[in-house]
């Protein structure tokens, strides 16, 4: 069995980023559809890759011998089904339940932070975060929900991660952690730890290294740099 999934920009495509890591965290095979983000203009080269294939003309897309599967929680749903021989949700029901809760709230949520602290991996931001801290009190609230949150979950795991093992919840919330990390946000120790280690769990690792060497600009995706 192979894949093939259609992502973007590994250094700011959070979406793309969740799929890609379970399935490179879980070993499945696929190929990998790498599009740039030249522009989100119908004409651009990355629309008139993804239309034919997605009518709402976005990242991530799967693709499993011709069933075309959108958006990164469908896929990562339709991957669970496909793969029962892997925990890619926790096996314990109460869990499982908690793990889409979770997954679905940063799915739909987090709007300040998604907006105001995008996802750059290989860039530095210490003092704009600061700056977005002290002008932005939605911001601040969002942080200090996600910090409560997330750390409730993690003082009742068995392991190092939400619940116990590795598991797409994890994978939703690996952007987050390198937004936190990138726009050097103090956060609790609970989660600074789990932050560390998110970004060296296999396949966002990966990831990281990946965004790292793409060396590439977009614009449109540079709120606070002009260049690299």
């Amino acid at each position: 069995m192979n894949y093939f999934l259609y992502i973007g920009n590994k250094n700011y495509s959070t979406w793309s980023m969740r799929p890609w890591v379970i399935m490179k965290h879980f070993d499945l095979n696929f190929d990998e559809k790498w599009v740039r983000f030249d522009s989100f203009e119908t004409n651009s080269r990355f629309k008139q890759t993804i239309l034919p294939l997605n009518s709402a003309g976005t990242v991530p897309i799967l693709i499993d011998n011709g069933l075309i599967v959108t958006d990164s929680l469908a896929i990562c749903e339709y991957l669970a089904e496909k793969h029962p021989e892997h925990a890619l949700w926790p096996k314990n029901q109460q869990q499982r339940a908690s793990a889409r809760r979770l997954a679905a709230e940063m799915h739909c949520g987090y709007t300040n932070i998604r907006h105001y602290l995008p996802m750059n991996i290989e860039a530095s931001f210490a003092e704009i975060g600061q700056i977005i801290l002290r002008d932005h009190p939605k911001v601040n609230q969002e942080i200090t929900f996600l910090d409560q949150h997330l750390s409730s979950f993690l003082q009742q795991s068995t392991g190092k991660y939400l619940f116990g093992e590795f598991t797409i919840a994890d994978a939703f919330y690996a952007p987050m952690c390198l937004r936190l990390k990138n726009f050097h946000i103090q956060t609790s120790t609970q989660l600074a730890n789990y932050i560390e280690t998110i970004c060296h769990t296999k396949g966002v690792k990966e990831w990281i290294f990946d965004a790292i060497n793409e060396q590439d600009f977009i614009p449109m995706d540079e709120p606070y740099r002009l260049h690299r």
